[in-house]
């Protein structure tokens, strides 16, 4: 059975993932895997040093570096052990059964372990910042851009202060993304009782006004309560970010990297800048 996997490291984000996770996982009633990732960087280089200058003739310094390198990998090892504990109370604590749980260390390159358990994966949840960046709340940590490039699972990027949404927008264009990220919500139980919100920005042709009334049509035939809007702004971005406030929106859905790389060189990434800007959870489908 396909699972969600929830991305834990040191930082302040992993307790967000944890709650995003535990809620996932009783909307989707999926197995919930604990995934901690040492990167290979992380390690000490066992580089050779017999040729270094002074150290020649000097073995056991050779010796005492080497030790304190095994020292320091079985160190880390055992706080990423101690971190999957945490997380597994905690998600246990938000009423996920121990049943449900399981615990997994790799040391591997993260988004090559991701890559390989993609397969098995139904969501995957990260945080917006790793350790590397935990003191800067705004700031995108170095794998998640990466990662939500690269693999096409559903990914949820939980942010501070993280809580089960009471409603939730899908940013809706009349793209091959948007409708297929219309299609996944319309599918998935992991929305099913919660009010949505149909928001289309920018001009719009009459053909996409129709667009926008299937997509309501698809989702009310699915269950869903819909409010539809059209935002008559010129910038998107902000445009839709005003309505998240506005609206109370407890959760963004959009597609994700839908467009060619040299659209989004030439007129920047909505992607890109909704996971430096939002101040809401992403949802983002590929």
């Amino acid at each position: 059975m396909s699972k969600i996997i929830a991305c834990i490291d040191g930082s302040r984000a992993a307790i967000n993932v944890c709650t995003a996770s535990a809620w996932a996982q009783q909307q989707l009633n999926a197995p919930l895997e604990l995934l901690h990732v040492l990167e290979k960087t992380d390690y000490p280089s066992e580089g050779n040093m017999s040729g270094n200058i002074g150290l020649g003739t000097r073995e056991h310094l050779l010796e005492e570096l080497a030790e304190l390198d095994g020292k320091r990998s079985r160190l880390m090892l055992e706080q990423g052990r101690f971190m999957l504990a945490e997380a597994r109370k905690q998600v246990e604590e938000a009423g996920v059964s121990n049943e449900q749980i399981s615990e997994l260390q790799r040391h591997d390159f993260l988004v090559d372990t991701l890559l390989e358990f993609e397969p098995d994966t139904r969501l995957l949840v990260m945080g917006r910042q790793g350790e590397a960046h935990d003191s800067a709340s705004d700031a995108v940590g170095s794998h998640l851009e990466n990662v939500t490039r690269t693999l096409q699972k559903p990914i949820l990027v939980a942010l501070e202060n993280f809580k089960a949404p009471e409603r939730f927008m899908l940013a809706y264009d009349g793209s091959v993304t948007a409708n297929k990220a219309l299609k996944m919500v319309a599918q998935s139980p992991l929305f099913k009782g919660i009010p949505c919100h149909l928001v289309m920005a920018g001009k719009r042709l009459e053909r996409q006004r129709e667009q926008l009334a299937n997509a309501k049509t698809m989702l009310e035939g699915a269950g869903f309560e819909v409010t539809i809007a059209e935002l008559e702004q010129e910038e998107v971005r902000t445009a839709l970010m005003g309505y998240v406030e506005e609206q109370q929106i407890g959760m963004l859905v959009m597609g994700a990297w839908g467009h060619s790389r040299i659209r989004q060189f030439l007129l920047g990434s909505m992607t890109h800048w909704m996971l430096h800007n939002s101040k809401v959870p992403l949802l983002l489908l590929r």
